[in-house]
């Protein structure tokens, strides 16, 4: 079979299995997320020795699905950013001290230390990036599955709803900047001198860019081409951030976030989310099935169960004690505290990035990258059986696949289906 028509066949494969898998899941009242990273576990060298994946995706068609992976998830990365509202953090202000110091300190500290523990296990070349890695991976919160349970559940006008938002479009925000800064310090070796260019790049990200997109020339473009010029920045950005040492969904990010909310012609903000949404949508589940092309648990013996027992352990145990003990301390009844803990040990998407950018600068290797993949899963299907324990009442909607009737997810909500689906608008 020749590369193009052995492409078309890995792309059709993919395809049917992300919405295979993604339906199951669903049914199950799951986000589509875990079925399409239990899809890649399955085709991945879990089953069979690898047999099935050397069949199904030949080594010379695999960089090709590396690369539609990185361009969705650099599109879902720009519409993360051109949604995201700084005015949920303002409006939460008063209770964020007690609130960000439960549900990103306390895990992270929790994280750090086991980190020491795990370096007899997992060697690192640089030790101390290892456990500042490990330890943000354990502090983050998926907003996108967030995003959706809330709708789902009717938290979304509530206050721990609007709580939980706040507290993870802050942890996104410092996770991405923590991720940032360990890539320039690992991914730069040899070619320091380019981040030089951050800089220079980021002044013209911030001030250039909003005027060039409020400019009558662009405004006298169709909109067609105003969409695909934006495309291509959201492409352009991500390189040039790949080529200074970060990771290409900075650049990304960076474009969305620079999108000028005012001073636009009518309905620019609404289209472009609007044209590419569809696009990253299809691509981003080939995401997810890459990373769980990379989880190999054929050979989890007992100490490999002991030590991803200990890392659930670390995982649900810093955000439940951390996350409860804030809101108690912020003055929240115990429920309202059970259940802001129970959301923000959601993982997802974001845990996905940042354990696959940590793979690929050789922070975790296979073993621990397959066991910490296991960790975001089961703490996302936890969280519904966990949530109706600690609220007493269904979700409403759970497992439908739909929002509730209405609802709109609110501020830098980069989903309306769980990922999972970037918004297009604006509540």
């Amino acid at each position: 079979m020749s590369a193009p028509d052995a492409s078309s066949l890995l792309l059709a494969v993919l395809v049917l299995v992300c919405q295979v898998m993604a339906a199951l899941a669903r049914r199950l009242g799951q986000p589509s997320v875990i079925g399409e990273i239990v899809g890649g576990v399955l085709l991945g060298p879990t089953l069979f020795g690898g047999r099935l994946t050397d069949t199904l995706f030949p080594a010379d068609v695999r960089p090709l699905l590396g690369a539609f992976a990185n361009v969705g998830v650099a599109l879902f990365m720009f519409l993360v950013g051109l949604e995201f509202d700084r005015r949920v953090m303002r409006e939460q202000a008063g209770t964020m001290g007690w609130l960000g110091a439960g549900a990103l300190v306390v895990p992270f500290g929790f994280g750090a230390l086991f980190a020491l523990w795990l370096l007899d296990e997992h060697p690192s070349r640089q030790p101390a990036v290892f456990v500042v890695f490990l330890g943000t991976a354990m502090a983050v919160t998926a907003f996108p599955v967030l995003a959706r349970i809330i709708v789902d559940r009717g938290l979304l006008s509530s206050r721990v709803g609007g709580l939980a938002l706040a507290l993870a479009a802050v942890g996104d925000v410092i996770a991405w900047t923590v991720l940032a800064v360990v890539v320039a310090v690992v991914g730069t070796e040899g070619h320091s001198w380019r981040l030089l260019l951050l800089l220079p790049y980021a002044a013209t990200m911030v001030f250039v860019v909003p005027r060039l997109l409020r400019s009558r020339a662009v405004g006298r473009l169709p909109q067609q081409a105003v969409m695909l010029l934006v495309m291509a920045g959201v492409l352009a950005s991500g390189a040039a951030t790949e080529w200074m040492g970060l990771h290409l969904i900075f650049g990304a990010f960076l474009l969305g976030l620079v999108v000028p909310r005012t001073g636009l012609r009518g309905g620019f903000r609404e289209g472009l989310g609007t044209s590419v949404e569809p696009l990253a949508s299809f691509l981003m589940p080939i995401y997810f099935v890459v990373a769980g092309f990379r989880v190999d648990l054929s050979h989890l013996d007992a100490d490999a169960v002991g030590e991803l027992l200990l890392i659930l352990l670390v995982a649900c145990g810093g955000k439940l004690l951390g996350v409860y003990g804030g809101a108690r301390a912020a003055r929240l009844d115990h429920r309202s505290a059970l259940t802001l803990a129970t959301l923000m040990n959601v993982r997802g998407l974001t845990e996905l990035v940042l354990l696959t950018v940590g793979l690929s600068l050789g922070l975790l290797d296979p073993d621990l990258y397959s066991l910490m993949v296991v960790m975001a899963v089961v703490t996302t299907v936890a969280s519904g059986p966990m949530l109706r324990s600690s609220t007493g009442s269904p979700a409403k909607g759970e497992g439908a696949g739909k929002g509730a009737p209405g609802a709109r997810i609110p501020a830098s909500s980069p989903s309306e289906d769980d990922r999972e689906h970037p918004p297009t608008r604006q509540p």
